[in-house]
């Protein structure tokens, strides 16, 4: 992966530290109340541009243009005197224990997936790809950050990247989490971190559809070949990946007995008093509808006889989330690959306890409890040539739009 510095643009250079009014989070994580709480924080807030809200005859990506140039004139941005690759760390909490992720945000190659350099492990749809260009070729601002992963067994990147002395920007996200950025522009740094990335091919985590997007843009714009990325080491700790629990709804005649009954020949089928301390396996997932839950796991040598969809390796397989597809939602329920695309029938959530409550209610059918893909899962996939089921991965927490950004000359 070929990087570069740049110079970035920040929010209140100099002078405001604490930026946690005016960041955000990535586009396709803000409801409707986040959006507003958002708007509340500061006029001054990205998300004004990242994913400003709807109004009858107003062009929002015109809009968004409109507000960034006026920011850029008032000096509420303004663009770093020098170019720069910014460490970048993220302290959260996880299972009562404190965490720091650390990797550095950088201008990174956009390239075809088939050259091998990038790797994506999810598909992608044409709507969000459309929203997210009509937004670039208006603003010309690259906001989002790609979440991308890299090898670092020897701990090069995180050797040369660590950051020295105060950050130049921080702020708590809306679940409270701690995001801190530093500069680098030693040359001599910056020249051995783009050595040690120049050989090392990429995994997307999170922004497939900006990453595509990059690569449009590109491809009718020439020179326009990069595109804001943060890169963080797999090996290293905190990379935490949370399932996508699935909400179902809108299935016809749904029968929580009968879908046990069904389940049977392939499942163990048996209750459960707590579903929301229970911690699923992959081959263990469970299900509430109402007041009832219950654990289902696969037996021994019944994943042999699951109907996988043909060419799938053992890797694939072998997910929570390739299991539950694959062993209960398609030939059970009857949830197709074009229903998860349309979005018909399943629902997601990263937190079990809403899940179960959610379930509880009767607010859906039915809540699934998986197992949190792996890094090493996730690994085992790409290599096998594979992308994942949709939804396989939920990587906590999401980076911040607004601690820095790219304009695109």
């Amino acid at each position: 992966m070929e990087i570069r510095p740049f110079r970035g643009y920040r929010f209140g250079i100099g002078r405001e530290r604490d930026v946690s009014k005016v960041v955000a989070p990535p586009y396709d994580q803000i409801t409707p109340a986040m959006q507003d709480q958002l708007y509340a924080m500061s006029p001054s807030n990205i998300v004004r541009v990242t994913f400003g809200k709807d109004e009858p005859g107003v062009d929002k990506y015109a809009r968004a243009a409109d507000i960034l140039e006026m920011w850029l004139a008032e000096g509420v941005w303004a663009r770093e005197e020098w170019p720069a690759i910014y460490p970048y760390t993220q302290t959260y909490t996880v299972a009562g224990a404190e965490v720091t992720r650390r990797g550095f945000v950088a201008l990174g190659e956009v390239s075809d997936y088939a050259r091998g350099v990038v790797k994506p492990h999810e598909r992608t749809h044409a709507g969000p790809k459309q929203d997210r260009l009509a937004l670039l070729q208006a603003t010309r601002a690259d906001i989002g950050l790609i979440f991308m992963l890299v090898s670092d067994p020897a701990g090069e990147l995180l050797r040369d990247t660590t950051p020295t002395g105060e950050p130049v920007a921080e702020a708590r996200d809306l679940r409270g989490e701690l995001h801190r950025l530093w500069r680098i522009t030693d040359e001599a740094v910056i020249a051995r971190v783009r050595a040690v990335m120049a050989p090392r091919p990429v995994i997307i985590a999170d922004g497939h559809h900006r990453y595509e997007t990059a690569v449009e843009y590109a491809r009718r714009h020439p020179g326009a070949g990069e595109k804001l990325m943060a890169f963080f080491p797999i090996e290293a700790e905190g990379l935490t990946i949370v399932p996508n629990h699935r909400l179902v709804h809108g299935v016809p005649d749904f029968s929580l007995a009968r879908f046990l009954d069904a389940a049977r020949p392939w499942f163990d089928v048996e209750p459960l008093a707590d579903p929301e301390r229970y911690q699923p396996r992959n081959e263990a997932p469970a299900v509430v509808a109402g007041n009832d839950a219950a654990r289902l796991v696969l037996r021994e040598g019944a994943a042999a006889q699951l109907p996988w969809p043909p060419s799938t390796s053992p890797a694939w397989r072998r997910l929570a989330v390739s299991i539950l597809h694959e062993g209960l939602l398609r030939p059970l329920l009857g949830i197709t690959d074009g229903m998860l695309d349309a979005k018909t029938h399943v629902d997601y959530t990263a937190d079990q306890s809403e899940a179960v409550r959610l379930a509880r209610e009767g607010r859906y059918q039915a809540a699934f409890l998986i197992a949190p893909t792996t890094p090493d899962e996730l690994q085992a996939v790409i290599r096998a040539g594979e992308l994942m089921p949709q939804k396989s991965t939920h990587f906590y927490p999401k980076l911040l739009d607004g601690l820095v950004f790219h304009r695109i000359s």
